[in-house]
Protein backbone atom coordinates (compact mmCIF):
# COMPACT_ATOMS: atom_id res chain seq x y z
CA UNK A 1 0.00 0.00 0.00
CA UNK A 2 2.78 2.42 0.88
CA UNK A 3 4.44 1.88 -2.51
CA UNK A 4 1.18 2.85 -4.20
CA UNK A 5 0.52 5.82 -1.93
CA UNK A 6 3.99 7.42 -1.89
CA UNK A 7 3.77 9.09 -5.34
CA UNK A 8 0.15 10.07 -4.70
CA UNK A 9 1.01 11.74 -1.40
CA UNK A 10 3.80 13.59 -3.18
CA UNK A 11 1.44 14.64 -5.99
CA UNK A 12 -1.25 16.00 -3.65
CA UNK A 13 -0.45 19.28 -1.91
CA UNK A 14 -2.20 18.33 1.35
CA UNK A 15 -3.54 15.35 3.23
CA UNK A 16 -7.19 14.80 4.03
CA UNK A 17 -8.04 16.87 7.15
CA UNK A 18 -8.44 14.91 10.39
CA UNK A 19 -11.85 16.54 10.84
CA UNK A 20 -13.06 14.85 7.64
CA UNK A 21 -11.71 11.48 8.80
CA UNK A 22 -13.34 11.92 12.23
CA UNK A 23 -16.67 12.56 10.52
CA UNK A 24 -16.23 9.79 7.95
CA UNK A 25 -15.52 7.05 10.50
CA UNK A 26 -18.78 7.67 12.38
CA UNK A 27 -21.37 4.96 11.74
CA UNK A 28 -24.01 7.49 10.71
CA UNK A 29 -21.75 8.79 7.91
CA UNK A 30 -21.46 5.44 6.13
CA UNK A 31 -24.72 5.72 4.18
CA UNK A 32 -23.77 9.16 2.84
CA UNK A 33 -20.28 8.00 1.88
CA UNK A 34 -21.44 4.88 0.05
CA UNK A 35 -24.14 6.73 -1.91
CA UNK A 36 -21.70 9.47 -2.89
CA UNK A 37 -18.94 6.98 -3.69
CA UNK A 38 -21.33 5.07 -5.96
CA UNK A 39 -22.16 8.29 -7.82
CA UNK A 40 -18.48 9.23 -8.07
CA UNK A 41 -17.67 5.96 -9.83
CA UNK A 42 -20.32 6.60 -12.47
CA UNK A 43 -19.27 10.23 -12.93
CA UNK A 44 -15.68 9.11 -13.44
CA UNK A 45 -16.80 6.73 -16.20
CA UNK A 46 -18.98 9.40 -17.82
CA UNK A 47 -16.17 11.98 -17.76
CA UNK A 48 -13.75 9.59 -19.43
CA UNK A 49 -16.38 8.63 -21.99
CA UNK A 50 -17.03 12.30 -22.81
CA UNK A 51 -13.33 12.86 -23.46
CA UNK A 52 -13.13 9.88 -25.81
CA UNK A 53 -16.28 10.88 -27.70
CA UNK A 54 -15.30 14.54 -28.01
CA UNK A 55 -11.66 14.21 -28.92
CA UNK A 56 -10.72 10.74 -30.06
CA UNK A 57 -13.34 8.75 -32.02
CA UNK A 58 -15.68 9.09 -34.98
CA UNK A 59 -19.45 9.52 -34.70
CA UNK A 60 -20.30 5.82 -35.07
CA UNK A 61 -17.84 4.93 -32.34
CA UNK A 62 -19.34 7.64 -30.16
CA UNK A 63 -22.72 5.95 -30.54
CA UNK A 64 -21.18 2.63 -29.48
CA UNK A 65 -19.93 4.29 -26.32
CA UNK A 66 -23.38 5.71 -25.59
CA UNK A 67 -24.90 2.24 -25.95
CA UNK A 68 -22.29 0.90 -23.52
CA UNK A 69 -23.34 3.51 -20.94
CA UNK A 70 -27.09 3.17 -21.55
CA UNK A 71 -27.90 0.56 -18.84
CA UNK A 72 -26.12 2.67 -16.23
CA UNK A 73 -27.73 5.93 -17.30
CA UNK A 74 -31.17 4.31 -17.52
CA UNK A 75 -30.72 3.06 -13.96
CA UNK A 76 -29.61 6.46 -12.66
CA UNK A 77 -31.57 9.01 -14.70
CA UNK A 78 -34.70 7.16 -15.83
CA UNK A 79 -34.99 5.65 -12.37
CA UNK A 80 -35.40 2.17 -13.81
CA UNK A 81 -34.06 0.88 -10.50
CA UNK A 82 -34.67 -2.82 -10.37
CA UNK A 83 -31.33 -3.46 -8.68
CA UNK A 84 -31.51 -7.25 -8.94
CA UNK A 85 -32.17 -7.07 -12.70
CA UNK A 86 -29.46 -4.45 -13.19
CA UNK A 87 -26.77 -6.34 -11.30
CA UNK A 88 -27.66 -9.67 -12.93
CA UNK A 89 -27.50 -8.52 -16.52
CA UNK A 90 -25.65 -10.59 -19.14
CA UNK A 91 -22.20 -11.71 -18.00
CA UNK A 92 -20.69 -9.54 -20.77
CA UNK A 93 -22.52 -6.47 -19.49
CA UNK A 94 -19.32 -4.44 -19.06
CA UNK A 95 -17.80 -5.27 -22.43
CA UNK A 96 -17.67 -2.69 -25.18
CA UNK A 97 -19.03 -4.27 -28.34
CA UNK A 98 -16.96 -3.66 -31.48
CA UNK A 99 -13.82 -1.69 -32.27
CA UNK A 100 -13.63 2.07 -31.86
CA UNK A 101 -12.39 4.09 -34.85
CA UNK A 102 -10.18 7.08 -34.08
CA UNK A 103 -10.74 10.44 -35.73
CA UNK A 104 -8.04 11.49 -38.20
CA UNK A 105 -5.81 14.37 -37.23
CA UNK A 106 -5.47 13.69 -33.50
CA UNK A 107 -2.12 12.02 -32.91
CA UNK A 108 -2.97 10.88 -29.38
CA UNK A 109 -6.36 9.37 -30.20
CA UNK A 110 -5.35 5.72 -29.87
CA UNK A 111 -3.60 6.32 -26.54
CA UNK A 112 -6.58 8.28 -25.18
CA UNK A 113 -8.96 5.53 -26.27
CA UNK A 114 -6.80 2.75 -24.82
CA UNK A 115 -6.38 4.34 -21.38
CA UNK A 116 -9.90 5.77 -21.05
CA UNK A 117 -11.77 2.65 -22.23
CA UNK A 118 -9.96 0.59 -19.60
CA UNK A 119 -10.77 3.24 -17.00
CA UNK A 120 -14.45 3.33 -18.02
CA UNK A 121 -14.78 -0.43 -17.75
CA UNK A 122 -13.24 -0.41 -14.28
CA UNK A 123 -15.36 2.50 -13.06
CA UNK A 124 -18.55 0.82 -14.32
CA UNK A 125 -17.50 -2.30 -12.41
CA UNK A 126 -16.77 -0.29 -9.25
CA UNK A 127 -20.19 1.39 -9.54
CA UNK A 128 -21.81 -2.04 -9.57
CA UNK A 129 -19.68 -3.26 -6.67
CA UNK A 130 -20.65 -0.31 -4.46
CA UNK A 131 -24.28 -0.64 -5.52
CA UNK A 132 -24.26 -4.34 -4.56
CA UNK A 133 -22.78 -3.53 -1.14
CA UNK A 134 -25.44 -0.86 -0.62
CA UNK A 135 -28.19 -3.26 -1.65
CA UNK A 136 -26.97 -5.92 0.78
CA UNK A 137 -27.05 -3.33 3.57
CA UNK A 138 -30.47 -1.92 2.71
CA UNK A 139 -29.10 1.44 1.57
CA UNK A 140 -31.24 3.00 -1.17
CA UNK A 141 -29.40 4.48 -4.14
CA UNK A 142 -29.83 8.23 -4.78
CA UNK A 143 -28.50 10.29 -7.66
CA UNK A 144 -26.21 13.07 -6.42
CA UNK A 145 -25.14 16.23 -8.21
CA UNK A 146 -21.50 17.25 -8.49
CA UNK A 147 -20.31 18.92 -5.30
CA UNK A 148 -18.20 21.93 -4.48
CA UNK A 149 -14.96 19.99 -5.04
CA UNK A 150 -15.48 18.97 -8.68
CA UNK A 151 -17.05 22.32 -9.59
CA UNK A 152 -14.18 24.21 -7.99
CA UNK A 153 -11.60 22.30 -10.04
CA UNK A 154 -13.52 22.58 -13.31
CA UNK A 155 -13.81 26.37 -12.95
CA UNK A 156 -10.04 26.54 -13.43
CA UNK A 157 -10.05 24.76 -16.79
CA UNK A 158 -8.90 26.98 -19.65
CA UNK A 159 -11.28 27.55 -22.56
CA UNK A 160 -9.02 27.11 -25.60
CA UNK A 161 -7.68 23.89 -27.07
CA UNK A 162 -5.53 21.94 -26.50
CA UNK A 163 -5.30 23.65 -23.09
CA UNK A 164 -8.89 22.65 -22.26
CA UNK A 165 -8.15 18.97 -22.79
CA UNK A 166 -4.84 19.15 -20.93
CA UNK A 167 -6.49 20.84 -17.93
CA UNK A 168 -9.37 18.35 -17.86
CA UNK A 169 -6.88 15.51 -17.80
CA UNK A 170 -4.97 17.16 -14.94
CA UNK A 171 -8.26 17.58 -13.04
CA UNK A 172 -8.96 13.88 -13.62
CA UNK A 173 -5.56 13.02 -12.20
CA UNK A 174 -6.25 14.99 -9.01
CA UNK A 175 -9.71 13.48 -8.51
CA UNK A 176 -8.37 9.94 -8.91
CA UNK A 177 -5.36 10.64 -6.66
CA UNK A 178 -7.58 12.10 -3.93
CA UNK A 179 -9.92 9.12 -4.19
CA UNK A 180 -7.00 6.77 -3.72
CA UNK A 181 -5.73 8.73 -0.71
CA UNK A 182 -9.16 8.68 0.90
CA UNK A 183 -9.69 4.98 0.33
CA UNK A 184 -6.45 4.39 2.23
CA UNK A 185 -7.38 6.83 5.01
CA UNK A 186 -10.84 5.33 5.47
CA UNK A 187 -10.08 1.63 5.21
CA UNK A 188 -8.72 1.10 8.77
CA UNK A 189 -11.96 2.43 10.30
CA UNK A 190 -14.38 0.31 8.23
CA UNK A 191 -15.78 -3.16 8.78
CA UNK A 192 -13.92 -6.10 7.27
CA UNK A 193 -15.93 -6.21 4.03
CA UNK A 194 -15.52 -2.51 3.27
CA UNK A 195 -11.91 -2.50 4.44
CA UNK A 196 -11.01 -5.24 1.94
CA UNK A 197 -13.04 -3.55 -0.79
CA UNK A 198 -11.47 -0.11 -0.37
CA UNK A 199 -7.95 -1.55 -0.21
CA UNK A 200 -8.72 -3.49 -3.42
CA UNK A 201 -9.55 -0.21 -5.18
CA UNK A 202 -6.20 1.41 -4.47
CA UNK A 203 -4.28 -0.15 -7.34
CA UNK A 204 -6.74 0.81 -10.09
CA UNK A 205 -7.26 4.34 -8.73
CA UNK A 206 -3.50 4.86 -8.54
CA UNK A 207 -3.14 3.76 -12.16
CA UNK A 208 -6.01 6.02 -13.23
CA UNK A 209 -4.27 9.08 -11.81
CA UNK A 210 -1.05 8.12 -13.61
CA UNK A 211 -2.88 7.53 -16.90
CA UNK A 212 -4.54 10.94 -16.75
CA UNK A 213 -1.26 12.67 -15.98
CA UNK A 214 0.65 10.82 -18.70
CA UNK A 215 -1.99 11.76 -21.28
CA UNK A 216 -1.86 15.41 -20.18
CA UNK A 217 1.93 15.49 -20.56
CA UNK A 218 1.89 13.81 -23.96
CA UNK A 219 -0.92 15.93 -25.42
CA UNK A 220 0.56 19.20 -24.11
CA UNK A 221 3.94 18.25 -25.64
CA UNK A 222 5.43 20.71 -23.17
CA UNK A 223 6.20 21.05 -19.49
CA UNK A 224 2.92 20.97 -17.54
CA UNK A 225 4.43 21.37 -14.06
CA UNK A 226 3.09 24.93 -13.75
CA UNK A 227 -0.48 23.80 -14.48
CA UNK A 228 -0.13 20.83 -12.15
CA UNK A 229 1.10 23.14 -9.38
CA UNK A 230 -1.82 25.51 -10.05
CA UNK A 231 -4.39 22.73 -9.73
CA UNK A 232 -2.58 21.26 -6.72
CA UNK A 233 -3.04 24.56 -4.88
CA UNK A 234 -6.71 24.82 -5.86
CA UNK A 235 -7.37 21.19 -4.91
CA UNK A 236 -5.63 21.61 -1.55
CA UNK A 237 -7.70 24.70 -0.78
CA UNK A 238 -10.94 22.86 -1.59
CA UNK A 239 -9.91 19.89 0.57
CA UNK A 240 -8.60 21.95 3.51
CA UNK A 241 -11.28 24.62 3.73
CA UNK A 242 -14.61 24.17 5.51
CA UNK A 243 -17.42 22.55 3.56
CA UNK A 244 -21.11 22.68 4.46
CA UNK A 245 -21.84 19.38 2.66
CA UNK A 246 -20.27 16.10 3.71
CA UNK A 247 -19.30 14.03 0.67
CA UNK A 248 -16.55 11.68 -0.42
CA UNK A 249 -14.49 14.57 -1.82
CA UNK A 250 -15.68 17.34 0.48
CA UNK A 251 -13.46 19.59 2.54
CA UNK A 252 -13.23 19.83 6.30
CA UNK A 253 -16.72 19.54 7.83
CA UNK A 254 -17.98 22.90 9.03
CA UNK A 255 -17.91 23.26 12.81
Amino acid sequence: MQQLLAPIEQFLACSTPERWIDKAKQNESLTTLLIDHCNCELKAAQTAMFLVRKYAVDKASGEQLLQWAKPFEDFVYKKDRDIEAFLNRDVKKNDLIGELVCKPGFAHGADLVDKMVRLIKEEFHHFEQVLAIMHQRGIVYENRRAGRYAKGLMRQVRTHEPATLVDKLIVGAFIEARSCERFAKLAPYLDDELNRFYVSLLRSEARHYQDYLTLAENIANADISERVAHFAAIEAELISSEDSDFQFHSGAPAQ
